[in-house]
This record gives structure tokens, C-alpha cells and sequence, in this order.
């Protein structure tokens, strides 16, 4: 049984089967409910981080929150040391709680920096916090420096250093003048990320002697500056143009190690002249699109969410009309403890046996430690019912008083996890979490789940019954889930009743009883009808519906999915709406809706009010076409098209039909767009790249589609890279050392621009070998050559065209070619059965001998000549059955009695059949007489 018992797959009726629930442990948390009254070791609820910057000008407040029964008491250690909350007045622990509130508002804040953990502690155990470090936020000032004016050649490139203070937090970085305007930055001026300001080359308006560079420290909002630099640009000896050079980072290859999770930012800044222009690419990989950012104008490459996907040389390149220049940046993905899976509460009953699992993954591979109530699980007292087994502890026949905390912590180089999980070992009879005495309405054919949520150590049995006596077995309609509820699949008015659940352990029973009521469903008998109505004249619409008599119905018409109007002329009684000397504003919809406290129906009609008229009656056309075709708001992606409608001859206009033609890929062809409501004259939509579009209209009424509207004006979209990729990817071998990777090619429509190609990516799925890749063009298929027998690969083909490439595809599975079989099947033995049917058996063949898909076995057979004496009949013609899959045996009929057969069998595959196996020789008993003749 699922070892969770809360929740509940629906809350309606069910009816119940008799259940048995075993498990061994519940994991925890439980509803609350469960746990009241119920001895439990302490949960840490609420903790600080583990890196906590204060800032001085307030309070340190170091949460440390718990529950548990009893109410577990706090206390704190400090560096390694108990730390005596009382004897400080300068810190006070929060009644019921372990937090501390330290009161630094005299100043020495930094005494109380170091690192904090908290332990909740009650008779069943000691939880811990992380370990908390607390650290005071500084802004220092900025070093007192001179600064000499730079003098420069117009041309040149020049750095002006920052060199803030060290802050903590870091602080953030600007550069502005004596105004306080901050400095325009662009490709050819931009600030590093260590605040230095960084010209690729120097013009004369960057003379001036106001650059000064800001310190904005965070966590205290203050703000530094540094002395203002004063900049002189020369023109008496110019630098001329030139080849881009590398300034940041200044050594020719350089590393970056970046943890996983995390922000990773590539700085790249070059000078010359003109500007040098920065690109970013991933040697033998592609940029994660979707995750990466450029900032400063090309020059920072960010990377969010890093994974190991992303560690290898990162190329940057710098280019002007001069030439260009490379840096490589190579990057190391390293990976601080993270959970796979932390260990869970469990509540266990006497001589039950729990498992603790602690699934953490990181790089380098971080050390498990265990620790039972914080200390060490080795240095704890001895406990033969405990064994460990590196991320696994299993605790074996536990007993009442065993309860306790247990402690997982993994850690590596760039840090730690540290998760709690109690053990508590409880006896307790069961106890109903439902409420008594519910009542579950449904309607006829619809789901019923009747609620059985119990608790109990060990976990209760859980028993249904009827009407007191009838007991509820799982199956046909009835479904008992595992969390005790009973489902009835599809409740008719027979399962009305009343359900008792019984919920048993070793230490006594409880039981909960519930009502179902199953009512019949509303329905509408007689629907409003459309109607079409001379103006001054009464119009009428009839509902008359059907309910359960039990229930109480409501009656709400609607006109335009709106209330009614608040005009007397309108008439509402329990089947009908009537309304008096309509007028040209009461055309529209009208709805009727009968709604009861389970279910409800509805139905619509359309009114329609015409002019009075003496001719005897209406003629009614389809629609005259749309006209005056308009396309507005144009974008690459979407455009809207508006149009004046036609005369609607007597009969509303229901919805307009836009279709479009493309004189690019189909011409001629018009293809259907989409459809939009009667009511309105304008829609927005949804282009694709590379399509030259003209649009068209047409109007329905009840009658039928208008003529065609005249064309829209031509609109042509700009290409774009692919948006999808080829469909129907497969991956087949036609040879035995081959496999031929075919797809569903992309219509001219959905190739977004010229030049479509295909790039076919492939490798064995069961290596270590790297993708293979080859372009595509003009085809639907590639073959790749000398490939093992009947292996799988991976495949997957992607678009493109001129303008780029499409999304990242799917992987599907393919295999190469097959081969006949090499092995023949072993000890194949014939019993005979009777006088016309033999049993035969063999040894399958080993699965690397069939080279291919293993298709069945075929058993050929022969009669070489009967018994009887004296009979002249010789050979029969050899007969052959298959028996597909993955067989050992099979029976063969239709035998003659009294005979002597020869048998071999064959191992099949798509590519045929194996050698045969040696032939084996049976013979048939003597057959039942027939009657006589005369």
C-alpha cells in the first residue's frame, strides 16, 4: 500500500470493496489533525539563511523556529560553542521560540558576528538548523588617492581604474559627472564588471574633467565616490586605424570556474579603431538560446541557471574592417550539495523497520555525514538495529523510546545540505480523520468517492460494507484507493445507500459510516428555437426541462450572455420568456439556464426582429460579400485585416471566414485562416515568416457562405530561421550495415525562408561516442554507413534555412540494419500429446545471436510415412507454423495418427530466418476407430 494516507482523489460518493492496507511506515507531514495529542521529536519550521549580512543600523533577528510535542526548548551554540543567551542583555530569545533578537543599537555590532546554530530538543530528540553565518554589511570609505589628468592622442584606447572599496556586500558600480548624470555608454565606451571604464578608442568630446566613479553599497544604501578623473585628448599626432586587440581579459587564455545554479558572466573588451565589434560562440556547441543573455554591448555573455551543459572554451572574438581577434575563456562547471532526494519524517509502529535515504548529487561528489539528535552517528551509543550504508540508514524492529532525529549532511568544497528527518515510534489504535455522518450527493452516471481517511500504528486495515452488512470487494464499478477512499466509477440510483469503513489494527478498531444520494440529471426537454419576429410583435421561447424532485432548480435566462434587460415587456415564467412588442434592440441571443445545487443544462436561440411588412412572407438570401479589405498594424508575426460587411439578406451574419492565398509557394490556392464571430468587423492575425499573403473574406448566415470578398492588398512577411522542425523522424536499416534516417520534409509555407536544409545529427546510444552531423538539402532522407548489426541510436534532424536554425529537435530512437540470425535453437524435444497433436519445446536463442528483432520461431514438419502395414504412401508435403515472440514451446495439430514425423526449428527476424536446428523424429499413437461402413 502507498505509505501516505492523506488525500483524496475526489470528494463526492463511492461505493467500497473489504481492503487490507500494509506498509511500513508513514512519511511525514501529516494532516495536523493526525499529530494532536501524539508524542512527535522536534521539525525545525523556520531558520535563517545560512549567509545573513546585517545591517548595523538594526536589530539582528536570527530565526530559529520548531514544533514537536512536547513543545521542544531552543539553545544556541556559537563558534562551536554553547553560547549563553541569558547572560547576554543584549540578546533575548523569543517566549515559545528559539529566535534571537540581538540588540546592537550601542554600537559593536561587530562583536556579535561568527557562526550560529540553533537545537530544538524535546524528550524524543534534537533537531538542528544550518549553520548560520552572521556577518556585519561595511561601506568603507574610498582610499584616499591622487589622481593625475590623463593626457591622450585622439585615436588611442584608455582605461580609467575604479578600484572601489572592498564592501560587503559588493557594491554596485556607476560612473557619472560633476551633475550627476551618468556617463553614456556604447560599443565603443563601456564599463567592465570590476567598474573600471573602458574606451576602445578616444574622441575628442570624451575631453573633460569630471569622470567620477560611484560605490553604492546595498544593504546600508550609502554611496561613495572617488576623486573626479580629468581626461586631455590630443590631435596633434592621431592614432590611425587598426586591428582590434584584446584589453579584458588580458592574457590569452584565461579560466573561469562557475558553480551550478548560478549566474555565469563572460566579460570580453577590446580596442581599435573603428570600434571592434564582440561575438560570442561555444567551441563545439551551441549557446543555450534560452538561458543566455548579452549585456554592454555584446561584451558581458551571461549564462543563467549553469549546468554541466555548459563547462568547455567559450570563444570571443573582436573585429573591425581591419581584421579580428580571438580569447578563449574556459569554463570549469563545478556543483555546491544539492538534493536529489532528502530524507523524510517516518512514523513507525513497534518492530516495524524504517529507512532514512539522503540522495544529494554534486562536483566534486560530496561526503555524506550522519548524525542521530546532532551528534555523529559514530560517536553515538551503540544501536545493533541501526546499519549504515553510505547515504542509507535502516533502522530494524524498532521499539516504543527509540524515537529520535536524524541528521544528513553532505558537503564538498563550495559547501553544504543539512536536512532533519524524525523517527518516531508510536502505537496508537486507529483513530477516523473523516467527519461522521457525511452525506455525498451525485448525479446519475457520473464518479462517486466516499471518504475513509484514517490514521493509526501500524497503519490500519481498512474494511467497506453497505447498508451495515453488504461488504465491498474492489472491482467492475467499485475502485478502493489506497488512501482508504471508495469510488464508485459511475454511480447509478441503486448505489444509494448508506457505507460504514472499518479501519482495524492490533490495537482495536474504528469506524466512520457516510450517506450516498444519487440523483437523476437536469436536462432540457424542449429547447428555445430561433425566431424571427415582426417589429410590435410578441416573441416567445419555450424550456421546459427535467430535474430531480429532491433538488431545488433555478431558472436564469440570459440575452448576449448578459442579464435581461430591466423592461417590463419582458415575461418570465417557470418554461418560458416571453417578450411584448419587441424591438429592433432586443435581437440577440438568448439563453436559457436550469441550474440545481449538483448540476445544470442550458440552451440558446437566436431572435431576429424584421420591419412589418403586408407581402406574405420573408425571403431569405445568403449574404452580399465583405468590401473595403484593410490591413493595419503590420509585424513580421501578425497584422490585422479589417472589413466592412455585406448586406446580410434577411438572416443575421453568424461568423466571417478569412482565407488566404500565397503567391510565394502556392498560388492560386486559397486556404482557410480562421473564423470570427458575426458581430465583429476586424481580427488579428497570426502570420508566418517568408509568405507573401493576400487575404479574402467570407460572411455565413443561416442560408449559407457569401461570395468571396475581393483580395486584401498583398502583404509580405520578412524570412525568419525555422519554428519547427520535420516530423515522422525515423531511424531503419535497409542493409545490415546501414541505417537510413528518413522525415516528413517541411512545406515550402513552413520553411520561414530560402535556403531549407536538414541537419541530421546521429550517435549510438549505447556509447560514449559524440553526435555525428550531416547537411541535408533537397532530401527526405540521409544514410549512414558502416554501422554495427541491429544497434540502437539516437537521431534527431533539425531545420534550417538562411536566416538560421530551427528550435532544439527531439530525440527519437532508431536501429541500424539487421541480419539473418546466427544461431539455430538448442535441445528442441517433441511429446506427443494424442494421436493428432504434439507438443514441441526448445531453448530460446541468446538475444545477441538473432541480429534484429526477434520476430518468432517457425516449426517445419513433415510426415515421412505412416505405421500400418502394408501402406504405400510415401512423403507428405513439409508444413509450417510460426509462433511469434518470444517463445520456448508450442503445440502442433492436426497430425496424423500412426505416423512417423520429422521436425527442425528456425529463429526469425525481419531480415529471415536462422539455421535450423537438427531435425528431430516422433511418432504418432494409433487414432480412435471410425464407425463402419457398408
Amino acid at each position: 500500500m502507498d505509505s501516505n494516507p492523506q488525500g483524496v482523489p475526489g470528494f463526492n460518493v463511492v461505493l467500497l470493496i473489504l481492503l487490507s492496507h500494509v506498509t511500513s511506515a508513514f512519511e511525514v507531514p501529516l494532516d495536523p489533525k493526525v499529530l494532536e495529542g501524539l508524542p512527535q521529536p522536534p521539525t525545525i519550521t523556520l531558520q535563517s539563511p545560512k549567509d545573513y549580512i546585517f545591517d548595523p543600523r538594526e536589530h539582528i533577528v536570527i530565526h530559529c523556529e520548531a514544533k514537536g510535542n512536547p513543545q521542544p526548548s531552543f539553545k544556541w551554540a556559537r563558534n562551536g560553542t554553547d553560547f549563553d543567551v541569558e547572560s547576554d542583555p543584549k540578546v533575548l530569545m523569543k517566549p515559545g521560540s528559539g529566535t534571537l533578537v540581538i540588540d546592537i543599537s550601542g554600537g559593536k555590532a561587530e562583536a556579535y558576528e561568527g557562526t550560529y546554530q540553533c537545537t530544538a530538543e524535546n524528550e524524543h530528540g534534537k533537531a538542528l538548523t544550518n549553520k548560520i553565518v552572521i556577518r556585519q554589511s561595511r561601506s568603507p570609505l574610498w582610499p584616499k588617492e591622487r589622481n593625475e589628468g590623463m593626457v591622450v592622442q585622439k585615436g588611442v584606447s584608455l582605461v580609467l581604474k575604479c578600484r572601489p572599496p572592498a564592501g560587503l556586500p559588493p557594491p554596485v558600480i556607476f560612473w557619472m559627472d560633476n551633475n550627476f548624470q551618468r556617463l553614456q555608454l556604447d560599443e565603443r565606451v563601456s564599463q567592465a564588471l570590476n567598474g573600471d571604464l573602458y574606451f576602445s578608442n578616444v574622441l575628442p568630446q570624451d575631453a573633460r574633467d569630471d569622470y567620477i566613479c560611484y560605490a553604492r553599497f546595498p544593504h546600508t544604501q550609502t554611496i561613495q565616490q572617488k576623486q573626479p578623473i580629468s581626461v586631455v585628448v590630443l590631435d596633434n599626432n592621431p592614432q590611425g586605424e587598426r586591428r582590434p586587440r584584446i584589453l579584458l581579459p588580458s592574457d590569452p587564455v584565461s579560466t573561469k570556474m562557475v558553480l551550478k545554479g548560478v549566474l555565469l558572466q563572460l566579460e570580453c573588451i577590446a580596442e581599435g579603431l573603428p570600434t571592434p565589434d564582440v561575438s560570442w560562440q561555444k567551441v563545439g556547441g551551441e549557446l543555450p538560446n534560452n538561458r543566455m543573455a548579452l549585456h554592454n554591448f555584446g561584451k558581458i555573455l551571461q549564462i543563467s541557471d549553469v549546468n554541466e551543459s555548459d563547462a568547455g572554451d567559450y570563444h570571443c572574438t573582436a573585429k573591425n574592417k581591419l581584421g579580428s581577434v580571438h580569447h578563449v575563456i574556459k569554463v570549469d562547471v563545478k556543483a555546491s550539495p544539492f538534493w536529489i532526494s532528502a530524507p523524510k519524517n517516518l512514523i513507525l509502529a513497534p518492530n516495524e523497520t524504517g529507512i532514512l535515504t539522503c540522495r544529494v548529487n554534486g562536483t566534486p561528489k560530496p561526503k555524506i555525514s550522519w548524525f542521530v539528535n546532532g551528534v555523529p552517528i559514530e560517536n553515538a551509543a551503540e544501536d545493533r538495529s541501526r546499519k549504515v550504508d553510505d547515504d542509507t540508514v535502516i533502522i530494524n524492529n524498532v521499539q516504543i523510546g527509540s524515537s529520535a532525529v536524524y541528521q544528513c549532511n553532505a558537503s564538498n568544497e563550495f559547501g553544504y545540505v543539512m536536512a532533519n528527518a524524525f523517527v518516531s515510534v508510536l502505537a496508537e489504535p486507529p483513530k477516523m480523520l473523516s467527519p461522521p455522518d457525511q452525506v455525498y450527493q451525485v448525479i446519475t452516471n457520473s464518479p462517486a468517492f466516499l471518504d475513509c481517511a484514517s490514521f493509526g500504528s501500524p497503519i490500519p486495515t481498512i474494511t467497506w460494507f453497505k447498508d451495515g452488512r453488504i461488504s465491498i470487494e474492489n472491482g467492475d464499478q467499485y475502485v478502493i484507493h489506497e488512501n482508504g477512499t471508495l469510488e464508485i466509477t459511475v454511480a447509478q440510483v441503486l448505489n444509494t445507500g448508506k457505507y460504514t469503513c472499518v479501519a482495524t489494527n492490533n490495537l482495536g478498531m474504528k469506524e466512520n459510516s457516510v450517506n450516498l444520494e444519487v440523483k437523476e440529471p437536469t436536462r432540457i426537454l424542449k429547447q428555445p428555437e430561433y425566431k424571427v419576429v415582426q417589429r410590435g410583435m410578441s416573441a416567445r421561447f419555450d424550456c421546459t426541462v427535467k430535474h430531480d424532485k429532491s433538488l431545488t432548480p433555478i431558472m436564469t435566462w440570459l440575452k448576449d450572455r448578459g442579464e435581461l434587460p430591466d423592461d417590463e415587456r419582458f415575461e418570465v415564467d417557470s418554461d418560458s420568456l416571453t417578450i411584448r412588442n419587441v424591438v429592433e434592440g432586443d435581437e440577440g441571443t438568448y439563453t436559457c439556464i436550469m441550474k440545481t445545487s449538483l448540476d445544470q443544462d442550458s440552451a440558446s436561440a437566436v431572435l431576429t426582429v424584421v420591419e412589418a411588412t403586408p407581402t406574405p412572407g420573408i425571403v431569405y438570401g445568403k449574404p452580399d460579400p465583405p468590401t473595403d479589405l484593410e490591413l493595419t498594424d503590420q509585424t513580421d508575426r501578425s497584422v490585422q485585416l479589417t472589413w466592412t460587411p455585406g448586406d446580410e439578406n434577411n438572416s443575421p451574419i453568424q461568423s466571417f471566414l478569412v482565407q488566404y492565398e500565397d503567391s510565394l509557394h502556392h498560388k492560386g490556392v486559397w486556404v482557410n485562416l480562421t473564423e470570427v464571430d458575426g458581430t465583429r468587423t476586424t481580427t488579428q492575425l497570426e502570420l508566418s515568416p517568408y509568405v507573401y499573403y493576400s487575404f479574402r473574406v467570407l460572411a455565413r448566415n443561416g442560408v449559407g457562405y457569401s461570395d468571396p470578398s475581393k483580395p486584401s492588398s498583398q502583404y509580405r512577411t520578412n524570412p525568419a530561421a525555422p519554428d519547427e522542425n520535420p516530423s515522422n523522424v525515423r531511424g531503419v536499416g535497409s542493409q545490415p550495415d546501414n541505417m537510413v534516417i528518413s522525415w516528413m520534409p517541411l512545406t515550402g509555407y513552413q520553411a520561414n525562408g530560402p535556403g531549407l536544409k536538414y541537419k541530421v545529427h546521429w550517435k549510438r546510444r549505447d556509447g560514449d561516442e559524440s553526435w555525428s552531423s550531416q547537411n541535408v538539402v533537397d532530401k527526405s532522407e540521409f544514410v549512414v554507413t558502416g554501422t554495427p548489426t541491429y544497434v540502437p541510436y539516437e537521431i534527431k534532424v533539425q531545420a534550417l534555412n538562411d536566416y538560421g536554425n530551427g528550435p532544439d529537435p527531439d530525440i527519437v530512437m532508431g536501429y541500424s540494419g539487421e541480419d539473418v540470425p546466427l544461431t539455430a535453437p538448442e535441445k528442441v524435444q517433441v511429446k506427443v500429446q494424442g494421436s493428432t497433436l504434439a507438443e514441441v519445446h526448445w531453448e530460446p536463442v541468446n538475444a545477441s545471436s538473432v541480429r534484429g528483432q526477434l520476430q518468432g520461431y517457425k516449426v517445419s514438419y513433415q510426415r515421412q510415412r505412416g505405421l500400418l502395414g502394408g501402406e504405400q504412401e510415401g512423403q507428405q508435403q513439409e508444413k509450417v507454423i510460426i509462433f511469434s515472440g518470444d517463445q520456448s514451446h508450442g503445440q502442433i495439430p492436426d497430425l496424423q495418427p500412426f505416423s512417423i514425423y520429422t521436425l527442425s526449428i528456425n529463429v526469425l527476424n525481419n531480415k529471415g530466418e536462422g539455421p535450423s536446428s537438427s531435425n528431430q523424429t516422433f511418432e504418432t499413437p494409433e487414432g480412435v476407430p471410425g464407425p463402419p461402413s457398408f
